[in-house]
């Protein structure tokens, strides 16, 4: 079964629509609320939602590698989102457009676009069709796509913490921070005030492990890949 979803930028124009695949739906853990994304799990494997689609402007940044921010937009595409990839390397975010499948007309489905790094016009965001911006462009990002409206979502994916990069960092609404070297950690530990057993903490995680940290949140977690995601992204990895 295919999931059919209208072009966002043309409501109520009558614009044609295009199909995703049941295999794209069917590579996910399912939502906890609208906006909600599920994942990964607790300690005592209970399911671990994060909030990435909201209502408001929302800025998100993960320090991590290519996998975990392959398998956040990954899974924003299942839940009805437009996913916009600004990258330099483009040819690193091609798994997302082959999982986006075709249209009716044979050509890729427009859910996903990678583009190179520099000023697009975005697709306009609604509840029906919320946006998640990927910005790909190294550890210290330029602010080429800040989220201006509702159901707008900005993921910058920094490689590393780089001391440029903390108005990016601290100023976002949520975090999602893979293991750190001992010198990382201090330097997040700064940026966010962490007291030295959170810092350690973040020199310990497992190669699945993932910190989420946001204004009154530190929520350690596991990342739970589908049998479906692991064919599209392979095997849950840090790095690039």
């Amino acid at each position: 079964m295919s999931r059919t979803l209208g072009n966002p930028t043309a409501a109520g124009t009558g614009a044609p629509e295009f199909l995703v695949t049941s295999g794209l739906l069917d590579a996910i853990s399912p939502s906890g609320d609208r906006g909600g994304m599920v994942l990964g799990c607790g300690a005592n494997d209970e399911p671990l939602s994060v909030s990435v689609l909201r209502p408001q402007p929302t800025r998100l940044v993960l320090v991590s590698g290519l996998y975990l921010a392959r398998q956040v937009s990954l899974r924003a595409m299942a839940t009805g989102a437009w996913v916009v990839v600004a990258t330099g390397r483009p040819d690193a975010w091609q798994q997302l457009s082959r999982a986006a499948g075709e249209g009716p007309d044979g050509r890729p489905a427009p859910l996903v676009q990678v583009r190179r790094l520099g000023p697009v016009e975005l697709p306009r965001a609604s509840e029906d069709a919320p946006l998640l911006v990927v910005h790909d462009g190294g550890a210290v990002p330029q602010e080429l796509f800040p989220p201006r409206s509702a159901w707008q979502t900005t993921l910058y994916v920094l490689p590393y913490l780089h001391p440029q990069a903390e108005s990016t960092a601290v100023n976002a609404d949520l975090v999602l921070l893979q293991r750190l070297p001992a010198a990382q950690a201090e330097l997040a530990a700064g940026m966010w005030r962490l007291p030295p057993p959170m810092a350690k903490a973040l020199t310990a995680l497992t190669d699945d492990g993932v910190v989420a940290l946001g204004p009154d949140l530190w929520l350690s977690l596991r990342l739970v890949t589908t049998p479906a995601e692991r064919e599209i992204l392979g095997p849950v990895r840090r790095g690039d």
